[in-house]
């Protein structure tokens, strides 16, 4: 499957690894200019040379022989958090194994966060080099993304909501305390037309692939603000509003049809009907089929 990954005139680290040693164990276009991958590398050398783009690593196995060259002291660890702005060269000297999760995330995408987020010129807000920093928050989004399914059109809006709250946490870390005390400016819920919105929107989409900066755009705030809102309007998060919506109208369209499982999973927004099986009997203990007699 063709990977999507951020635009950049230079080399980029996906491709990188995909021509070294490393394995890809899976990816996934998350649109948003987002890309997610979860890798595993033994014995190689990888180097990036200003590749055009972020990219945020965690490691989630092994890596302690694994360290930038000239810094042989600094090694790394499951947990420990690297990130690689853009425009920086990094060239890695892996020794023995380790597992890592990476999101690649486009210069565009960064800016746009700190001017929709902070009310900020993107120059003023940068991301950063560190390297085997400890970050809480990073690493339980590392560790939830690495452990969840990333195959259903739910699966990548959770993941991708996940990803939007990291570049959050990122943008207002690296922000000024005057740029971060614009972010907290809104707090309070959607107003009554906002809701109606975004709810006819998701209803119009529930079949396509959606992302939290799709259901943002429509209430006009960032992907930082809409989410809060939205969830203290609605009580629940976006991506747990539309994964419920679709499975109301799979229980619609199996009651009031006689479609087969694939043309109702592709009407509601599931990637095929084995992922609507695994829906239904997680949400509601019983079949499709078993909910179709059950509804008749």
């Amino acid at each position: 499957m063709e990977q999507h990954l951020p635009e950049t005139t230079g080399q980029r680290v996906f491709d990188v690894l995909s021509h070294c040693r490393a394995s890809l164990e899976r990816s996934v276009a998350l649109g948003d200019d987002l890309l997610l991958a979860q890798w595993s590398n033994r014995d190689s050398e990888p180097s990036y040379h200003a590749p055009g783009h972020h990219t945020i690593s965690v490691y989630l196995e092994g890596g302690f022989g694994t360290y930038l060259e000239g810094r042989p002291s600094q090694r790394g660890s499951p947990g420990r958090v690297c990130l690689m702005p853009a425009e920086n060269d990094f060239h890695w000297i892996v020794e023995g194994s380790l597992r890592f999760l990476h999101l690649y995330v486009s210069e565009r995408a960064w800016a746009d966060r700190v001017v929709r987020l902070l009310d900020a010129e993107p120059r003023a807000v940068t991301l950063d080099e560190k390297v085997y920093v400890e970050d809480p928050t990073l690493v339980r989004w590392a560790t939830t993304a690495a452990g969840s399914p990333w195959d259903s059109p739910d699966d990548r809006l959770a993941v991708n909501s996940a990803s939007h709250a990291v570049l959050d946490h990122l943008v207002l870390s690296a922000a000024r305390p005057l740029h971060r005390g614009v972010a907290q400016r809104l707090r309070g819920g959607l107003s009554a037309l906002a809701r109606r919105r975004v709810i006819e929107w998701i209803e119009a989409h529930l079949h396509e692939d959606l992302t939290l900066a799709q259901l943002a755009a429509q209430t006009a705030l960032s992907e930082f603000h809409f989410a809060r809102m939205f969830r203290v309007s609605m009580g629940v998060t976006p991506h747990a509003w539309v994964a419920m919506r679709r499975l109301g109208r799979a229980c619609d369209c199996l009651t009031k049809t006689d479609w087969p499982l694939e043309q109702v999973a592709a009407a509601c927004g599931f990637a095929h009907a084995s992922h609507l099986v695994r829906r239904f009997r997680a949400e509601l203990g019983m079949t499709p089929l078993q909910f179709r007699r059950s509804g008749r």
